[in-house]
C-alpha cells in the first residue's frame, strides 16, 4: 500500500477515535451530571443498525415517561463493537452512560482476541432477543432442514453457508448445527457478507445453498415466498411464525441475538442501581412494548444475578464455538 494512502487510513481511525470520544464528553459536559439529568446511551455501531436502532427505541421510551430529563446516543462504530467497547471501558465511574451490548459483541471479543472483555464494565440488563433462520430460494431441492443436513454431511466443504461476519451469531448457530450432525464445525463452508441483503443475494444466486440471517431482516421475503425457512433458532416456535426450530427439525442448535445495556466501570452500588431501575422502567413503558412488537423482538428481561449469570454462561458457550470452528 502506497505511504500516502496509508498515512489516509491511519489519519482517519484517529481522527474518528477522537471525534467519539469527544462528542461522549460533549454529551455529558457541564458540571457533575447524573442519569436522571442527562443520559449518554452509546450504541458502539454506525447510525442505522441492529444496535443503532436498539439504542434509539430506548431514548424515546425514557423520554416517552420523562425518565431522565435529557437523553441522547451517541454513535462509536467498528469491530463489532469492539471500538467501542474499548472506549467505554475507560470510562471510569462514569454513572450518566450506558452502552449496548450482546451475542454479537461477545463473539467480536474473542475473535479479535480483545485485551478489552465484558468483564471490564458492569452488568445492566439484557432486554429482547431476536433470532436467526437459515433459508434457500423457493424453488431449492431442500424441503426440509434434515434435506438440507443430509446433503451437507455429504459434502461440507462443498455446501457454502452465507451469513453474517464471521463469530457472530449466524456463523456461530451453523457451527453448533455442524457438531451435532456430525460435521467437524471446521470443515463448515462459511461465507461471511456485511449484510443480509448480500447474503439473500448469494442464496438467490447460488452462490451459497443456504444462507443465514436474522427472521426479522427476511420475513418478508419468507412470506412473500420468495424463500423457504427451513429452520429459526429460538427454543420454542416464535408466536405467529410459521417456521420449525432446528430443534424441532432434529439438530440440537439454538442462540439468540439477544441485546442488552452495561454500566461503565468503578461506578458505586448505588449508582449501578439506579441505571438498573432506568432501564426497568422504560422496559415497562407503552413506547418499549410497542418497540418490541413492531421490531418482533422477543422480551428477555432480567437484571441483577440472573443476568450475570447469563453473561457467564454466554462468555463460555461463545469461547467453546470460536475454538471449534478454529477462529
Amino acid at each position: 500500500m502506497p505511504q500516502k494512502k496509508t498515512t489516509r487510513i491511519v489519519l482517519g481511525v484517529a481522527v474518528a477515535a477522537v471525534t467519539a470520544t469527544a462528542l461522549i464528553a460533549s454529551a455529558s459536559a457541564g458540571g457533575e451530571s447524573t442519569a436522571r439529568s442527562k443520559l449518554v446511551l452509546m450504541a458502539p455501531a454506525s447510525p442505522g443498525g441492529g444496535w443503532d436502532g436498539f439504542a434509539r427505541e430506548a431514548l424515546q421510551a425514557i423520554k416517552s415517561d420523562g425518565i431522565s430529563n435529557n437523553v441522547q446516543v451517541v454513535n462509536v462504530p467498528g469491530a463489532g463493537g469492539t471500538i467501542g467497547l474499548g472506549q467505554f471501558a475507560q470510562m471510569e465511574g462514569r454513572s450518566d452512560m450506558l452502552m449496548v451490548t450482546g451475542g454479537v459483541m461477545i463473539g467480536a471479543i474473542e475473535l479479535a482476541n480483545s485485551q478489552t472483555t465484558l468483564e471490564d464494565v458492569e452488568p445492566i440488563a439484557r432486554l429482547s432477543d431476536d433470532y436467526s433462520v437459515i433459508v434457500v430460494p423457493a424453488d431449492s431441492e431442500f424441503e426440509t432442514l434434515q434435506d438440507f443436513v443430509d446433503a451437507w454431511k455429504q459434502d461440507p466443504g462443498g455446501t457454502a453457508i452465507g451469513g453474517g461476519s464471521l463469530g457472530g451469531i449466524d456463523h456461530l448457530l451453523m457451527g453448533m448445527a455442524a457438531e451435532d450432525v456430525g460435521i467437524d464445525p471446521q470443515d463448515v463452508n462459511y461465507i461471511p457478507y456485511s449484510g443480509g441483503g448480500e447474503a439473500i443475494t448469494s442464496v438467490m444466486s447460488g452462490t451459497t445453498a443456504a444462507s443465514v440471517s436474522g427472521y426479522n431482516e427476511l420475513s418478508d421475503q419468507i412470506e412473500k415466498g420468495t424463500l423457504r425457512a427451513l429452520a429459526i433458532s429460538s427454543e420454542e416456535r416464535l408466536p405467529g411464525v410459521d417456521v420449525p426450530t432446528f430443534k424441532e427439525a432434529g439438530v440440537d442448535a439454538a442462540m439468540a441475538n439477544w441485546r442488552g445495556y452495561v454500566a461503565a466501570p468503578g461506578i458505586t452500588e448505588e449508582e449501578k442501581a439506579e441505571l438498573v431501575d432506568i432501564v426497568t422502567e422504560f422496559h415497562a413503558t407503552d413506547h418499549w412494548k410497542d418497540a418490541v412488537e413492531r421490531n418482533n423482538w422477543t422480551d428477555s428481561f432480567m437484571v441483577g444475578e440472573e443476568f450475570e449469570a447469563f453473561l457467564a454462561e454466554e462468555i463460555v458457550t461463545t469461547k467453546e464455538l470460536v475454538e471449534g470452528l478454529g477462529l
